[in-house]
């Protein structure tokens, strides 16, 4: 499994509804509001403003950032390999592991690809003018770094700086945002996705300097008008952050509870976002063992420096906390 989420070719195997499967694999925010909209014949018939200029006053509004310092696009994902595209260097370098569609991106736009294993080397020296890629917390172990040290050194060889915070929010950990004037060769990439709990809604967002904005190529109409709906609205719920970090907060502690208790596991690492990653020599028995029960888990042997006696399990509810509780019980 090279992405999770996968729950639909799952059920399809195990031959049962999409809606049985527990998907401890997708590490999308378990704290769900309701977000009304009403379909009315101006969203869907008319044309949009293709500027989006007030979903960008929001979210401007809500991060504290100019609306000239935001491209919007479908998706993180676009993002990624439309900004990648659009850098002239040919060298880059991804501190691994990292989410794969970095070197997807990279390979798509014939880059030559360095790869700095940031549990061993964090502080490799990148060549001078390279760009270099790094996810703050980290996937998929989660870890938040304090990247003063490594932001002077990429500032001394005068590297490109991409810095992904999608999942930021979840602990309202500290971003870099406030560093796109200072340094005009950083760029932040921001899923929608994650902390907003809208796989669905497919929005993601390039922070930068006004002129890196200007000069980056956006898709006219690459936001439906439903998507830009939905997340302003989303994004204007005063509560929703303040409530989804205390549930996070919560259920992330009873996950945690679980897994140690369940002894099955040679390392639980610490983590700093809304999933937690682990070590077992029984990791491909565990695997098997939860989806046969209709649990999905992310196996991690895709990511680079890492095997498939790594997993990953995504924060959920209660009630799915208690399902997995009772499953992983069965094999102790």
């Amino acid at each position: 499994m090279k992405h999770g989420a996968g729950i639909y070719k799952v059920a399809k195997k195990l031959g049962c509804k999409s809606s049985e499967i527990i998907d401890f694999s997708s590490n999308v925010n378990s704290y769900y509001i309701n977000n009304e909209i009403t379909l009315t014949k101006e969203l869907l018939v008319n044309y949009s403003d293709s500027s989006y200029s007030a979903l960008k006053r929001i979210i401007a509004n809500k991060l504290k950032i100019k609306k000239k310092q935001i491209a919007l696009y479908n998706g993180a994902t676009s993002a990624i390999f439309e900004l990648i595209k659009s850098l002239q260097s040919k060298e880059i370098y991804l501190y691994a592991p990292l989410y794969g569609e970095y070197e997807n991106a990279a390979k798509l736009s014939d880059k030559n690809i360095h790869k700095i294993n940031r549990f061993k080397e964090l502080y490799k020296k990148p060549k001078r003018n390279a760009t270099v890629v790094f996810v703050n917390p980290s996937t998929p172990d989660g870890k938040y770094y304090d990247v003063k040290r490594l932001f002077n050194l990429w500032e001394k060889q005068n590297c490109t700086i991409i810095l992904d915070e999608s999942f930021l929010e979840f602990e309202n950990l500290k971003s870099l945002r406030n560093q796109i004037n200072n340094y005009k060769k950083l760029y932040i990439i921001q899923s929608f996705t994650k902390f907003y709990a809208c796989a669905g809604v497919r929005i993601g967002a390039i922070f930068s300097h006004k002129r890196n904005i200007k000069a980056l190529q956006t898709p006219l109409w690459n936001l439906s008008s439903f998507d830009v709906e939905y997340l302003s609205k989303k994004l204007q719920k005063k509560k929703f952050s303040r409530e989804s970090n205390k549930h996070h907060k919560k259920m992330k502690k009873e996950l945690l509870k679980l897994l140690k208790k369940s002894e099955l596991f040679s390392k639980i690492y610490k983590s700093d976002a809304n999933f937690i990653l682990i070590k077992s020599k029984y990791a491909k028995k565990i695997f098997r063992h939860l989806y046969k029960n209709k649990i999905l888990v992310r196996k991690c042997g895709s990511f680079d420096f890492l095997d498939n006696s790594y997993l990953r399990f995504a924060v959920k509810d209660t009630n799915s906390h208690k399902t997995l509780t009772k499953v992983l019980n069965e094999l102790t």
